[in-house]
């Protein structure tokens, strides 16, 4: 029977509701009946795939639809297309059936498909005897959706997809394409409105920006030799091994000669030597994935699931990966579930509503940032998050994620004014939705990848960060300690001669310590918009600047919790950062900057050969005060400890006056070996120190203290 012309003219103009009703090949009484548009050719003849000829289709609409009997059963067809001298082969998407299936249907429905990666975007696939790509996504409340790309001329009347109305996801195969093809799609609201070409959600490989196009890619890579790397992380308790990051833009790390970013391969080959000998075990990487603006350094993102066309092919990633876990490194990336931009290519009003959003902008948008906030309380949307974390752990193997703003996630009314939140249903500020979704990604990733790590930056005190889901807590493996860094940097901006009145910014700390699994942070974010570096932010001239770093990193790497720095900081980057150039290298040359760097170096090496500085790090069981009380000299006393290690006492006079003859009260007599003192010629110091060991007799040792310093002294026995 023939189609009505209304419904031809709308599946000429891409705006069918169900173009494989009429399209592709059918069943009829007298046969098997072909239709398909084929816009140029002047003639048109079926084959089989395998290339049996199946019969002639006749030009039925001069815009380009043919129709006609073919032989045999309903099967995927090919169409052999003629224009004058010209000839060529298409093969009819519209004849091959659905790849998605019931059971898909059923998770995705429910929420709980932990495979959505698998499904939705775009996968390079065999099916029904032809390659090519299936392209499926989310979009329940369009009208219509079309795939455009490089393939089809960009013409959303080419390959209008079909729609799965139980779940409001829209699929199609295109056969004879592969990689590296460049797609978006065309969406119309259900009012008509034709949305802005919109990015794929669930894209595996971006264009470089300024271009927004999906690329048709396979995520991650096939040869990885990781095995043991992966194993080890397996087996052991994050809690009570050495963890110490280096937190790199990789944007800014270096550059080439041509000022342009380094390639992941070109960093492999850098970073992961650099990073080893300098003792760290992780790399934790800025965002990697996809992001349309430079400044936002990957924290506004649009391609959660696409490594940055800024550093090369996406599998480049994964050869870093891959070639870090090889040296014995982990790493680790920022992920950003808090927020997303509202670039027109992007999440924002995906189908025409407020899909991956809140419709009331007191639930869905952030005054800090100027970006969307998922809704959380979507089960379509918490899963598309659960999903892209456990994508990363599985496709490019990274060791565990750092979560951004988790405190803007926990609170409604996070930086916003009386009137512009709104309560939830007890009256109350929590975003109680945002909680059971950080509870669902950790479960998931901890229930699916042993030896993953997640780590949020929490700036409140919200209660059992750390504590495991199903303890009621949100199921951190760590939590940045943001106090220690707030109240240790300010104590450092003080003039030495002023830190005796506040003692506390460096004992208020160890009330909390233990309460968390706890990482001491020292970012990016404290050495950009004006805040300056970190040598800037010690207080007197260059001398003590340099000498108060080097005191100040001896305390922290000897302090409870996991350890991190930032690129640049480790050889006393002078400039403040910026992701516009490369960290200033040159200053290795001069001695002081690279006594930084070299104690540094010792501090990590270190604090992973002495269980007693990390055996412990998030047990108040391996902390005990030696002096906690001389604020007057301003000299801090502790010990660290583990079972079955010998334990070391840490010293750190924050004055810039030597100290001779001070008493040390010590646990064991006996002899105490210096094992570093951050005043050592070789780090720029004065050289003031205990030539090598003191000795404890009674409870206690006579020592020298050098000026702005943090000596260590590690038992021996008797």
């Amino acid at each position: 029977m023939k189609p009505p012309k209304a419904a031809i003219d709308a599946l000429l103009a891409g705006t069918h509701a169900d173009p494989f009703s009429l399209l592709g090949v059918h069943e009829g009484p007298e046969g098997a009946f072909a239709r398909a548009i084929l816009p140029g050719a002047h003639q048109a003849e079926a084959h089989s795939l395998a290339g049996e000829p199946l019969g002639a289709l006749t030009l039925a609409d001069p815009r380009g639809l043919f129709e006609g009997p073919v032989a045999g059963p309903r099967q995927p067809v090919r169409y052999h297309c003629r224009a004058g001298r010209a000839e060529w082969w298409v093969t009819d998407a519209y004849s091959f059936g659905p790849v998605l299936g019931p059971v898909d249907d059923f998770l995705i429905a429910e929420g709980t498909h932990q495979r959505l990666f698998d499904k939705l975007g775009a996968h390079l696939i065999d099916h029904e005897g032809a390659s090519g790509v299936n392209f499926a996504v989310w979009a329940p409340n369009a009208a219509h959706v079309s795939v455009v790309g490089d393939f089809n001329d960009w013409d959303a009347r080419r390959h209008p997809m079909r729609r799965r109305a139980d779940i409001g996801v829209w699929e199609l195969f295109v056969p004879d394409i592969g990689e590296w093809r460049a797609y978006k799609y065309q969406v119309t609201a259900a009012d008509g409105q034709v949305m802005p070409l919109k990015a794929d959600p669930f894209a595996f490989a971006s264009e470089l920006r300024p271009k927004t196009a999906s690329m048709t890619l396979r995520p991650g890579k096939g040869d990885w030799g990781d095995e043991a790397h992966r194993a080890h992380w397996a087996s052991i308790d994050p809690r009570r091994t050495p963890i110490s990051i280096y937190e790199v833009h990789p944007g800014s790390w270096d550059r080439d000669e041509n000022g342009w970013f380094l390639s992941w391969d070109a960093l492999a080959e850098k970073l992961i030597p650099y990073v080893a000998d300098m003792g760290f075990t992780h790399i934790e990487f800025l965002p990697v994935s996809e992001h349309p603006y430079d400044p936002s350094w990957g924290y506004q993102t649009t391609g959660l699931f696409a490594p940055s066309a800024r550093f090369g092919d996406p599998e480049g990633f994964a050869r870093f990966v891959d070639g870090a876990h090889r040296a014995g490194i982990c790493v680790l990336i920022d992920w950003v579930p808090a927020h997303f931009p509202t670039d027109e290519h992007g999440l924002a009003r995906f189908d025409g509503t407020a899909l991956y959003e809140h419709e009331d902008p007191r639930l869905g948008f952030h005054p800090d940032w100027n970006t969307l906030i998922y809704n959380f309380g979507r089960r379509e949307v918490a899963s598309f998050l659960v999903n892209n974390a456990l994508f990363w752990a599985e496709r490019y193997h990274v060791d565990g994620l750092r979560v951004d703003a988790v405190a803007s996630m926990l609170y409604r009314d996070y930086s916003r004014k009386a009137d512009e939140w709104i309560p939830n249903e007890q009256g109350g500020r929590e975003n109680w939705e945002a909680v059971e979704f950080l509870r669902a990604m950790n479960r998931a990733v901890y229930g699916s990848h042993a030896g993953f790590l997640t780590v949020a930056e929490e700036s409140t005190a919200w209660p059992g960060v750390t504590l495991p889901a199903h303890e009621g807590g949100l199921g951190f493996g760590f939590k940045w300690n943001m106090g220690f860094m707030h109240d240790t940097l300010k104590y450092m901006a003080r003039e030495p001669v002023h830190r005796q009145y506040h003692h506390d910014e460096i004992t208020f700390g160890l009330m909390y310590a233990f309460s968390e699994n706890f990482v001491l942070p020292l970012s990016h974010d404290e050495v950009v918009h004006g805040k300056g570096s970190l040598l800037n932010k010690m207080s007197g001239d260059d001398w003590q600047k340099f000498a108060s770093l080097r005191a100040y990193y001896g305390l922290m790497w000897a302090y409870p919790g996991k350890k991190l720095l930032f690129m640049g900081q480790e050889f006393a980057q002078a400039r403040e950062w910026s992701e516009e150039r490369a960290l200033d290298w040159d200053l290795r040359q001069h001695a002081p900057h690279e006594g930084v760097r070299s104690l540094v170096r010792d501090l990590n090496r270190l604090y992973r050969e002495k269980p007693a500085l990390h055996a412990r790090d998030c047990e108040g069981e391996g902390f005990d005060w030696l002096i906690v009380d001389d604020s007057q000299n301003s000299v801090f006393a502790w010990l660290r400890k583990a079972p079955g290690a010998a334990p070391i006492a840490i010293v750190s006079n924050m004055t810039a006056s030597p100290r001779e003859g001070y008493r040390l009260p010590l646990p064991h007599d006996g002899r105490w070996a210096e094992v570093l003192n951050s005043d050592a010629p070789v780090y720029g110091g004065s050289g003031i120190g205990n030539m090598g060991a003191i000795t404890s007799h009674h409870g206690g040792a006579t020592i020298t203290l050098p000026p702005l310093a943090t000596v260590m002294f590690e038992w021996t026995g008797s």
